[in-house]
């Protein structure tokens, strides 16, 4: 963590930096948070701009291009947190960003607004206090360590933290969202496992994203982590240019199941700034999902899914109802219809689709009390 590559001179050391590169990391200044840890960046690939390791990681001026909509929050996450960085969105269940911190910081990440900043950053009292809401409400029974990234925090914290909430008895589930085996596997210690081990059942969902990120000392990371009585699943992005790809996404799938991680969601990327560049038509992702069917084991098949202010949906003509322009028009498990700013894929993309990725044109549904938007103001006729 102290040895992250962090400024233009640092990550020229690790690859040949391009005009656009160096342009992004300029423009990007004051605006969007960066770092790379120096094992992350030794998976880069010093001469290829389009290694899907470094694309990830390093900015581009396009980050800075102008997009469909200007969103910050697009889960509305504030919104929905009744304390600092407790976000209570589900019945059931909590997000609990515990800190703000992240060993790197990915260019598509959905918390960009939050990632990195000081006052994101959670005192003792207030984290004291979200416990002290979870305890008041006995609907709790999940609740998700999340952040930035949990394991950030050293051992002593996480002790207490994952202390507290085993005392309280509605509490059935808890979980740890972190990168860290992907991109600082050294993190996962034995004193940190036996944190795990002690405080358990803890469940921890990571972040592969390609198959190149499954190095050997990633998998012991896992290992480790199994050991200790922790189930690793894992949550993939759908991102363009890096694994938005038969065999990319089937490579990645088939080894997260090698090294005993279970693939539990593959992610459409959010609408927030500096990401359109990642951001794959949406029909791309649910041909992905009918070719993989019946083509890799069962259980190495992840769920599709859109995260939205009203819960995820997942992508499949179950819930989607169809594209209106450049809108993908779907119904939310919660009954609500939810149009999300999707540009259609090219022609020559659309002819490549299989019939189950072929979405039909459809008027916009009557009723616009019922309709959700990233932003209704771009909506209009």
């Amino acid at each position: 963590m102290r040895h992250r590559v962090t400024t233009l001179a640092d990550v020229e050391r690790c690859i040949r930096v391009t005009d656009d590169e160096r342009e992004g990391i300029r423009r990007t200044e004051g605006v969007f948070q960066w770092s790379i840890t120096p094992y992350y960046a030794s998976l880069m690939d010093a001469d290829d701009p389009a290694c899907p390791v470094r694309r990830q990681v390093v900015p581009l001026a396009s980050e800075l291009a102008p997009d469909i909509v200007g969103v910050e929050d697009p889960l509305e996450e504030v919104a929905h947190s009744p304390v600092k960085n407790l976000i209570h969105n589900y019945r059931d269940r909590v997000a609990f960003c515990v800190t703000s911190q992240c060993a790197i910081y990915c260019r598509y990440c959905l918390r960009k607004r939050m990632v990195g900043e000081a006052s994101f950053m959670m005192r003792r009292g207030e984290l004291e206090e979200a416990l002290d809401y979870i305890r008041a409400h006995t609907e709790v029974r999940d609740v998700l360590l999340t952040g930035g990234d949990p394991l950030t925090l050293g051992e002593r914290h996480l002790d207490w933290l994952l202390g507290s909430l085993k005392q309280i008895e509605h509490v059935d589930i808890v979980r740890i969202g972190t990168r860290m085996p992907v991109k600082l596997p050294q993190r996962i210690t034995p004193e940190l496992c036996e944190v795990l081990e002690r405080n358990g059942p803890v469940w921890v969902n990571t972040h592969f994203n390609h198959a190149k990120e499954l190095t050997p000392r990633a998998r012991e990371a896992v290992l480790a982590l199994l050991k200790a009585g922790v189930p690793v699943g894992n949550q993939t992005v759908l991102l363009a240019g890096i694994n938005d790809s038969l065999d990319a996404l089937r490579e990645l799938l088939e080894g997260l199941v090698r090294a005993r991680v279970r693939p539990y969601y593959l992610y459409q990327a959010q609408v927030i700034g500096g990401t359109a560049h990642f951001r794959t038509p949406i029909e791309v992702g649910m041909d992905l999902m009918a070719r993989l069917q019946g083509r890799i084991t069962g259980f190495a098949m992840p769920v599709y899914v859109l995260d939205t202010p009203f819960g995820k949906i997942p992508l499949n003509r179950t819930y989607v109802l169809g594209r209106c322009g450049d809108f993908v028009i779907m119904r939310s498990t919660r009954g609500r219809v939810w149009a999300e700013p999707n540009p259609r894929p090219p022609e020559a993309v659309a002819a490549r689709l299989v019939e189950e990725a072929v979405l039909p044109e459809i008027a916009w549904p009557d009723g616009a009390e019922t309709i959700s938007v990233r932003s209704g103001a771009e909506v209009g006729a």
